[in-house]
């Protein structure tokens, strides 16, 4: 599988909205959603799929207002997000699968682990803040954060989204993650709603993550019932791109280690 390339995908009407998706790797293996961050899209998870494609039927999905996916009127949530994920799996008929979510991506897993009703077998998260308390520690940064500085700063990530969106509209998107990422309202973080989910996880961090801390992500390790940490030395947010190597070993051993307790 040489990668998602925005071409070879379909697009699911929910609510108004059309979700882009792609699927491909082992079409007869388990299901492995990947679910990206915040101005990124499923080409995000490019490095990481050839040692997945062997052995999972790979799913990848922008989320709305992201990459091929509009963004409809509604404000962006972590809850929005995981309604359409949740709507997307009901339309392909898929219950049960194991996911990997990249900073947002794995707050909104977060939130399927504590919501829905999906048989999640194994959770992988990257860089993913899972209580309000994290995002709040870095509101200031957050706050400073506007369409113009985002461009400067991720030129590329900007020049994607305006060659892919249907809809481009980077001020409101911008305007949109931003209230999200500071939602302290029951449509934001899953916080010890976590506490009840079952299933093996996996939670990846760069040792210089500014956005998550090792306190809050050991502290998570320690409330799930089946959990990993792994702090990866010299990465940042994402983890997986900085030390990709690393990354591979620990989620292949994570996604073969059969469940004993």
């Amino acid at each position: 599988m040489k990668g998602f390339d925005h071409i070879s995908g379909k697009l699911h009407t929910i609510d108004g909205v059309n979700i882009y998706y792609e699927a491909g790797g082992n079409k007869n293996g388990p299901v492995l959603l990947l679910l990206h961050g915040g101005f990124g899209s499923i080409e995000d998870f490019n490095p990481v799929l050839p040692f997945l494609a062997e052995d999972y039927c790979l799913i990848g999905v922008d989320s709305r207002g992201h990459g091929r996916s509009t963004m409809g009127t509604q404000k962006i949530s972590y809850e929005l997000i995981q309604h359409d994920v949740e709507a997307l799996l009901k339309y392909l008929n898929i219950k049960k699968l194991s996911i990997i979510g990249f900073s947002d991506g794995g707050i909104v897993a977060y939130r399927l682990a504590a919501f829905s009703d999906l048989s999640i077998e194994k959770l992988i998260t990257i860089g993913s803040r899972w209580q309000v308390a994290d995002a709040l520690r870095t509101k200031d940064l957050f706050l400073k954060i506007t369409p113009e500085s985002w461009k400067n700063k991720f030129p590329w990530m900007y020049e994607l989204y305006q060659k892919l969106n249907p809809e481009p509209d980077f001020d409101k998107l911008t305007k949109d993650l931003i209230a999200m990422w500071l939602d302290e309202s029951l449509s934001g973080y899953p916080n010890m709603q976590l506490k009840k989910f079952e299933g093996s996880t996996l939670i990846v961090r760069g040792d210089a993550d500014h956005l998550t801390t090792a306190k809050s992500l050991a502290e998570l390790s320690r409330i799930l019932k089946n959990a990993m940490l792994l702090n990866i030395p010299f990465a940042g947010h994402a983890a997986f791109i900085d030390q990709p190597e690393i990354f591979k070993i620990a989620v292949k051993q994570f996604l073969r280690h059969r469940q004993t307790s």
